[in-house]
């Protein structure tokens, strides 16, 4: 029988001595093994685990609910979202409003390397859009993502060592395992027509693409932000205002001294 892996998290009600020892035991007496545990934030505590048998699984959960030292909050299969949180004892913040689009700031950087690496990791296609504010680490944090899931990335448009905008691709650079980067600003402000014709050939290629700036990027294309399979949101504190007014009040520089191209 297959081994299934599954996410528990419940939040410890009264902290007494021995309380984990005695979900650990719980957990042995029905053959449930503990693949990691962690603090995730507050008082809660989160673990991956392994059970051949469901029924075990539906067991363990009708004990912990009669249990009035702690409250069950979570028993499923895992999401993404449920492993990063145990590997890095803090959520992923996701918007009330819009579940895929995704929160972080700056003191969140490893946290955001390891959710973006594990998407890259994943089979297919897949769009995902980057908003932030000049030098708050968007493309360093892109880069360094595709260094964890050990892929090649490439920049199609981008400002990060020099102005990059791209007009074609040599034979090896088209392969659905390489991570493209677009910058939207960039490509929508100072691209060509064979730069837009490069960008529709990638976007048809069953692989990772990262689009920085995805609202600058969608105004003046036929893609919506609904295309987007996630946003990520990377702030440098909490209250920051992601803001592209200066960008679209003035081209190609700003009366705040930054260029288009500091963002």
């Amino acid at each position: 029988m297959m081994t299934k892996e599954w996410y528990l998290e419940y939040e410890i009600l009264i902290n007494r001595p021995g309380l984990l020892g005695d979900i650990s035991s719980l957990l042995g007496m029905l053959s449930i093994n503990i693949i990691t545990i962690n603090g995730v934030e507050n008082s809660r505590r989160g673990m991956l685990l392994l059970s051949k048998y469901d029924e075990n699984i539906m067991r363990l959960k009708s004990i912990l609910q009669t249990m009035d030292t702690i409250e069950l909050r979570k028993i499923r299969k895992p999401k993404l979202k449920d492993k990063m949180a145990v590997r890095h004892g803090k959520y992923i913040h996701t918007d009330a409003d819009d579940r895929k689009t995704v929160r972080f700031v700056r003191d969140e950087l490893g946290l955001l390397v390891d959710f973006m690496a594990e998407l890259y990791k994943q089979e297919g296609h897949k769009l995902i859009g980057i908003r932030g504010m000049p030098r708050v680490g968007k493309t360093e944090s892109v880069v360094a993502a595709s260094v964890c899931a050990n892929k090649r990335w490439l920049f199609v448009s981008s400002t990060m060592l020099k102005q990059t905008i791209r007009n074609k691709l040599i034979e090896g650079e088209y392969n659905v395992d390489n991570i493209y980067i677009i910058d939207g600003i960039l490509s929508t402000r100072r691209a060509n027509d064979k730069h837009w014709q490069l960008i529709r050939e990638i976007m048809q290629l069953p692989s990772i693409k990262v689009v920085e700036h995805p609202d600058i990027f969608v105004q003046t294309t036929e893609y919506k932000l609904d295309d987007f399979d996630y946003i990520i949101e990377l702030r440098s504190h909490e209250g920051e205002e992601i803001t592209y007014e200066t960008v679209e009040n003035h081209s190609p520089s700003t009366a705040n001294g930054f260029s288009m191209f500091d963002f």
